[in-house]
């Protein structure tokens, strides 16, 4: 799949997951009652509005994973100042074309991505949440909601990221 597809097709993931995970069938009343949130006040906004504006952040959010469960991506990195990195015929245009022939899809899969995005939910988006349930006072169930949403979200983002983006 092409790296652009896998982003937009990943992107659709928030969507999803929060369509089932604040659902009132799954934790959507108790994620109510620990945000403070009535029926009538979620009925309010524009839906329209927040499903683009949720798949735009999706998309954003799905780049920077990309680099977060793809360890090829850091060769780019590492070389992108160096005179003929694109260059194929250069000797350092060589050397990135062997390295990515030899190693190349090395940890590429939805297994190896799916680690990488729960565990970037886990220890970098989930403090982020706790520090704003704090500031907002509010308790554990909050935290655990959201941080667990975004763990299973991420952890979903990035195994197809890794799996399918070339």
């Amino acid at each position: 799949m092409h790296t652009l597809y896998a982003l937009l097709a990943s992107a659709l993931i928030p969507l999803v997951i929060g369509f089932l995970w604040y659902n009132p069938k799954t934790f959507g009343n108790v994620w109510m009652k620990a945000s403070g949130v009535s029926e009538e006040r979620l009925k309010s906004g524009n839906m329209a509005v927040i499903f683009i504006l949720t798949y735009v952040m999706g998309f954003l959010i799905s780049a920077i994973l990309m680099m977060l469960v793809i360890h090829q991506m850091h060769i780019g990195s590492i070389f992108q100042n160096t005179p003929g990195a694109n260059d194929p015929n250069s000797e350092i245009g060589k050397y990135i074309a062997d390295f990515m022939a030899k190693y190349g899809q090395n940890f590429r899969t939805f297994k190896h991505g799916a680690f990488h995005g729960t565990f970037t939910g886990l220890i970098f988006v989930t403090p982020i949440v706790a520090i704003n349930a704090m500031f907002e006072r509010r308790g554990f169930k909050y935290i655990a909601i959201h941080g667990g949403y975004w763990m299973l979200t991420l952890g979903l983002m990035g195994g197809i990221i890794c799996q399918f983006a070339n």
